[in-house]
């Protein structure tokens, strides 16, 4: 790849990725941050046999120990569903170094962390976990200088590393060429490390210790280490011992202290997040309540209004005892209305009495020219009442 490594990330990530804009975002970020790193595309072999080209992250990151920098060499393979599957990160020695092997660091240079195992696509990033390596490598570095003098070490072919790392991580697959990492016919120079601490200050500890173990080994290693230099062990190098023991007893405590008060935070925070939402919704649910509360008291208030009327009209109806007159029980609230009600009552009354006529023609009461003429004056009535009846409507603008 060519150009600036935004560029070379970018070209890395296209048609290889699920998520290219997180992974970009998330790999700038880290290299923004931490210059000694330089992004390359590179052929990564799995422990079944089958290869894919994955982006890699290497170089140097700075860890202080005993009040001196140095640049670790590391390399971070992003898989393509990052970032919703944990990187796989490697202490990557140059040829004057040696890995120390821990129980964060295997004999190839594998790194184990927790924060790794517990990779969280919402809250965990490449920073963090540089962050977190550099903290722990400050504690427990995981190379150290070759003696001089010492012949070569030898390649070593390829190992398949362990499949479960951690009992619910995915497995991690081995690096392809020599001694468990990628070739190194890329392109990029080797960086140049400043000399590290001899083995001496930095005891080759047994594969996996305890934390006790750690703190016990390394007072006892500094002991030997300085008792070498007169013959005898004084007070002073007890003294030293016991300090350094007690040192890294309490940095352990205050470790553990610290990720027992982080969790606790985020559980207090989520803990918040639901409190705010439930007050929220009791709010909108009080709000709610007050307008139906509202209605309802109008409503009520309506309600006793047209009782106290209805009372008021049934005493007045007890008090008169007169007889209803049908013709005033309707009334109209203009002339207009009021000659439309005339018209359609007289031609309803017009409409019974035809009917009433047919019926005496049936029954023979009355003689056929009898029956026609009232019948002929009766619809010459009728027709002039529904005349009437449509011109009204026409001049009240009702529906005809």
């Amino acid at each position: 790849m060519s150009g600036s490594t935004e560029q070379r990330v970018a070209q890395a990530l296209a048609n290889r990725y699920q998520h290219v804009a997180k992974t970009k975002t998330d790999c700038m970020n880290l290299l923004n941050q931490y210059r000694g790193l330089a992004a390359k595309l590179d052929r990564f072999v799995f422990s079944s046999g089958t290869s894919r080209y994955l982006l890699c992250l290497e170089g140097t990151i700075p860890v202080v120990y005993k009040g001196s920098t140095y640049n670790i060499p590391i390399c971070l393979w992003i898989l393509d569903t990052h970032p919703y599957s944990a990187p796989m990160a490697f202490v990557k020695p140059t040829a004057d170094m040696l890995i120390k092997a821990s129980r964060h660091v295997d004999q190839n240079g594998k790194i184990y962390l927790p924060y790794l195992h517990e990779w969280n696509p919402d809250v965990s990033d490449l920073i963090g976990l540089v962050q977190v390596m550099i903290m722990t490598f400050s504690e427990m570095p995981p190379v150290y200088a070759k003696p001089k003098g010492a012949p070569p070490t030898p390649a070593q072919p390829a190992m398949p590393y362990p499949t479960t790392p951690y009992p619910t991580q995915p497995s991690y697959p081995a690096y392809h060429g020599g001694a468990g990492y990628p070739p190194s016919n890329t392109g990029y120079p080797a960086p140049a490390y400043p000399p590290y601490p001899p083995p001496g200050n930095l005891p080759y500890p047994t594969p996996y210790p305890t934390p006790a173990e750690n703190t016990l080994a390394g007072g006892s290693a500094s002991m030997a280490a300085a008792a070498g230099n007169t013959g005898t062990i004084t007070e002073e190098h007890i003294r030293l011992s016991l300090v350094s023991a007690v040192e890294d007893r309490v940095r352990d405590k205050l470790r553990e202290k610290h990720g027992d008060a982080q969790a606790e935070v985020a559980v207090l925070k989520q803990q918040k997040a639901d409190l705010e939402r439930g007050r929220a919704k009791l709010n909108n649910m009080i709000s709610k309540l007050q307008a139906e509360q509202n209605e309802v008291n109008k409503s009520i208030r309506v309600l006793r209004e047209r009782e106290a009327e209805l009372r008021g009209l049934v005493e007045q109806s007890e008090s008169t005892q007169k007889e209803l007159d049908i013709d005033e029980a309707v009334t109209t609230t203009a002339p207009l209305y009021r000659q439309l009600v005339a018209a359609y009552a007289d031609e309803q009354a017009t409409q019974d009495a035809i009917y009433y006529l047919g019926e005496a023609l049936r029954r023979s009461v009355l003689d056929l020219d009898t029956y026609m003429r009232h019948v002929r004056a009766l619809s010459r009535r009728q027709y002039q009442l529904r005349a009437t009846m449509s011109l009204c409507r026409q001049k009240a603008n009702l529906a005809p």
